[in-house]
């Protein structure tokens, strides 16, 4: 086995370069998720903290927190927005009435 001698200046470089990898390995395994801090949410949502508060607990949305800090998934609001969004009631008449 040959042994190869490598100068701190050659070895730190390396080191670089490898964690460099590292980084663009990440982000082509993991997926880009974009996230909204609490305040962003309730101001998107147009809504107060205690109700964003309400829906963590009552599990209707997805978050996490680090200490005290809570984000959203912007895939959690729009699964979120989905899972409560209703049709027009006009739209449901017709459909009804092509249905009878």
């Amino acid at each position: 086995m040959e042994a190869v001698i490598l100068s701190k200046e050659h070895y730190e470089a390396l080191q670089k370069e490898l964690k460099e990898i590292k980084t663009q390995v990440k982000k082509i395994t993991v997926p880009n998720e974009s996230f909204v801090d609490n305040k962003q949410f309730t101001k998107l949502m147009g809504v107060t903290a205690r109700t964003a508060h309400t829906w963590r607990k009552a599990g209707k949305i997805g978050f996490s927190q680090g200490g005290k800090k809570i984000y959203y998934r912007l895939s959690d609001i729009e699964q979120f927005l989905q899972d409560h969004h209703q049709e027009p009631s006009a739209i449901l008449k017709k459909v009804a009435a092509l249905s009878s």
